[in-house]
């Protein structure tokens, strides 16, 4: 299989729709479908199941996805280790984080070490842990600024700061002025919850049922800014880490919770039998150094 046709599998896999994934790769529809008619003859089997106008990736195209993306970042791995070799002050560093820590931690980091690489790059991923465990997983990331740990031996750990929970309410909400506060007092507020699988989702119920509480759950969302919002909006209230203060939302107030377990460490996770560019192991080097243990 060449490069070119284990990318345009990839997309097409993505994409689920032969034009659109034709327009993203700027080919032509009638090439797309060749390298895949040609790709389905090399491993002996159809790779898609035909839905009227869009196309399903199958059991072999699942398996085959999942290959195609671990080829893919071994090929882009080998062209920076290259270009590393050839230029030991340049390279790139791939760097998956979550959401949570995206406006504060990961941005400091990247300033002060570019400080003192300048020509490094960087390919920046965003997304959820589950998310961001399995780009590191599949080595479509180098390395990945996560909470909690990934599950597995697999992966080295090196904690940089554990995040504080607390509880969001509305500004005019009668536990707005608390110091501290234990999630048992919050039992009958409606709650709005992270959409599962996201980690805070499965944090929040720990933590219930640590209290053994089980609150009405009124709304789910996918982003930390959407649960505040609906917060300050009076819908509920809601377990989130707690925010820098020029990242907090003005119209919700955010309590400390009292409970032992309210809080989430956040690190750098790498593979630990996976080779990476010069790059990343300096911005490992440089994150161990910057934030220890």
């Amino acid at each position: 299989m060449y490069i070119d046709e284990m990318r345009w599998f990839v997309v097409l896999a993505e994409t689920g729709h032969m034009t659109d994934a034709a327009a993203k790769l700027n080919i032509s529809q009638p090439t797309l479908s060749r390298a895949l008619a040609r790709l389905e003859r090399q491993v002996g089997a159809p790779l898609f199941d035909r839905l009227h106008r869009r196309i399903q990736l199958n059991a072999c195209g699942r398996i085959m996805l999942e290959h195609s993306r671990r080829g893919l970042a071994e090929m882009r791995g080998a062209s920076e280790r290259i270009a590393a070799l050839r230029d030991p002050d340049s390279g790139t560093v791939r760097l998956a984080f979550v959401r949570s820590v995206a406006s504060w931690l990961v941005p400091d980091l990247l300033r002060r070490f570019r400080s003192e690489a300048p020509r490094v790059q960087f390919d920046l991923r965003e997304g959820a842990g589950h998310e961001v465990a399995d780009l590191l997983e599949t080595g479509e990331v180098d390395l990945a600024i996560t909470g909690p740990r990934p599950d597995g031996d697999q992966f080295g750990w090196h904690t940089l700061t554990t995040l504080r929970l607390c509880l969001a309410v509305p500004h005019d909400h009668p536990f707005a002025h608390r110091r501290r506060i234990s999630l048992a007092e919050a039992a009958d507020e409606s709650f709005i919850v992270a959409t599962d699988p996201f980690m805070l989702r499965a944090v929040t119920h720990e933590l219930w049922a640590a209290e053994g509480i089980n609150p009405p759950i009124a709304f789910e969302a996918t982003w930390l800014p959407t649960m505040e919002g609906l917060v300050a909006a009076g819908l509920g209230v809601a377990v989130v880490p707690t925010p820098p203060p020029n990242r907090a939302e003005p119209m919700a107030s955010y309590i400390p919770l009292s409970n032992p377990q309210a809080k989430s460490r956040v690190g750098l996770a790498w593979a630990r039998k996976r080779d990476i560019s010069p790059a990343a192991r300096r911005f490992a080097t440089f994150t161990k150094k910057a934030i220890p243990n």
